[in-house]
C-alpha cells in the first residue's frame, strides 16, 4: 500500500502526539541482565508495549536467547553458541556479570521468553543467525500460542526476512540496518533501503537513531507503505525528536523512565 504525501503528513502529526510505543531492548536491560527472564519480566512491570530479544540456533537445533555469537561477555566462559548444545549454554551463569545479586541467572530458551508475553503485548524477535533458524522458529511461535499480531521478527540478515516471509507471509518482519560511518549522507540511503525492503518482502525498516536521519528519510520509507522504527534510545529529547519526525516505535533499555520523561515533556 502506498500513502499519499498528504496522508503521510497526517500520520506524522498524529504520531508526534500519540502515546509512544515503547520496546524494551533485551528487556529492561538497564535494570536487570540483558536477555534474561528477570529482564523481560521487569520490562512488563515497567509498562513496556513490547520486549525485544536476541535469538540463536544451537548445535542441537534449539533456540536460545543471547545477543553475542559467543558467551564470554555475559558469562566469563567462552562458548560459541552455534557450536554448543543447549544444556552446555544453560549451565552458564548469565547474571553475575551484571550485578552480584543476579548470580545464577540462566540464558533462557525462546519458549521461556515467549511465555512471559502478556495478552495484548508484542514480542520483537531478533534473529542473530541465518535462515536455518526459520522453520524451528515458526514451529515454536505456533507452539507458544502467540497470536500473529503479537509477533515481529527482525534481523540484520536480509535472507532471514526473505525466508520468513516466504514461509509465513502473514507474520510481520522488519529489516534492521546500521549506516556507514564517516559519510555526510546515509548509506544505505532511502532508495537503497527501499530496494532491499521490496526485494525481501519486509514490512518495515528499523535503524539506530543516527543523527543524520531526518524526516525526509523516514517519509521516504513510510510513503511506500513500510514502517519505520528506531533503536536504542534512552535520552528523552532524542526519543521525542525521532517520534516527531515519524518513528513508529522507540526501543530503549529504560522503558519506564523513558515513558515518564516523554509524558513530562
Amino acid at each position: 500500500m502506498r500513502l499519499h504525501l498528504t496522508s503521510l503528513a497526517v500520520l506524522l502529526v498524529t504520531n508526534a502526539f500519540a502515546s509512544p510505543f515503547i520496546v524494551a531492548h533485551r528487556g529492561a536491560s538497564h535494570d536487570a541482565p540483558e536477555n534474561t527472564l528477570p529482564s523481560f519480566r521487569e520490562a512488563w512491570v515497567q509498562g513496556a508495549d513490547a520486549i525485544e530479544g536476541d535469538f540463536h540456533l544451537t548445535r542441537d537445533g534449539k533456540i536460545i536467547c543471547i545477543h553475542d555469537y559467543d558467551t564470554l561477555r555475559v558469562s566469563g566462559t567462552k562458548l560459541v553458541v552455534k557450536d554448543a548444545k543447549l544444556e552446555e549454554l544453560r549451565a552458564l551463569d548469565a547474571g553475575a556479570w551484571f550485578k552480584p545479586e543476579w548470580k545464577g541467572t540462566r540464558l533462557p530458551t525462546f519458549m521461556e521468553v515467549a511465555a512471559t508475553v502478556p495478552a495484548g503485548k508484542k514480542f520483537y524477535i531478533e534473529v542473530k543467525c541465518g535462515p536455518e533458524i526459520v522453520p524451528t522458529l515458526l514451529s515454536e511461535i505456533r507452539e507458544a500460542g502467540l497470536k500473529s499480531e503479537q509477533v515481529v521478527v527482525i534481523s540484520f540478515n536480509a535472507p532471514v526476512i526473505r525466508e520468513l516471509k516466504k514461509l509465513s507471509p502473514t507474520l510481520k518482519a522488519c529489516w534492521l540496518s546500521g549506516f556507514k560511518k564517516g559519510e555526510a549522507t546515509l548509506k544505505p540511503d532511502t532508495a537503497e533501503a527501499l530496494a532491499t525492503l521490496k526485494d525481501i518482502h519486509a514490512d518495515g525498516f528499523s535503524s539506530q537513531a543516527d543523527p543524520r536521519i531526518d524526516a525526509a528519510f523516514i517519509q521516504g520509507v513510510r510513503k511506500e507503505g513500510f514502517e519505520y522504527h528506531c533503536w536504542t534510545i534512552d535520552d528523552p529529547k532524542q526519543a521525542q525528536h525521532f517520534l516527531e519526525i515519524g518513528a513508529q516505535s522507540i526501543t530503549t533499555n529504560r522503558p519506564a523512565f523513558l515513558r515518564a520523561a516523554l509524558k513530562a515533556d
